[in-house]
């Protein structure tokens, strides 16, 4: 076998920095990518720790504290709360039916300027195990 030649190894070595260019490019593009569709889930202590920006989605997780569901319409406030901190959450939509006061739930949306988080998505924790509605206590 020959040696390579010094234009063998100039191609070789165009080859291997195109091939890492497109690379970067590519990793950059998923990071990218993935950067914006990214929704963080912090508790209500987290949020109050250190506030995000007004333009930052997260999920805000805890109980829902027992006495702060109010409904008007179509919009339910409640307040979350991890047992160190609390965060009001306004809410417009239909809530789950399981969703009740006292039980964990996420809000996925964001923290307006006056504290008051904004959701437009709720997920309510609950059991594993199935019971007929007339055998659920």
């Amino acid at each position: 076998m020959n040696p390579p030649t010094a234009r063998r190894r100039a191609l070789s070595l165009r080859l291997l920095v195109v091939v890492g260019a497109v690379a970067a490019a590519l990793a950059l593009l998923g990071v990218s990518g993935l950067a914006d569709t990214l929704v963080y889930y912090r508790t209500p202590a987290e949020v109050l720790a250190e506030v995000p920006a007004e333009d930052e989605r997260l999920r805000l997780g805890g109980l829902v504290q027992a006495g702060s569901l109010e409904r008007v319409g179509p919009e339910a406030r409640f307040t979350v709360t991890d047992g160190v901190a609390s965060v009001p959450v306004v809410y417009l939509g239909a809530l789950p039916a399981v969703f009740a006061e006292g039980q964990g739930a996420v809000v996925e949306g964001r923290l307006g300027s006056d504290g008051v988080f904004v959701g437009d998505l709720v997920l309510v924790k609950h059991s594993n195990e199935y019971q007929p509605i007339g055998e659920a206590g």
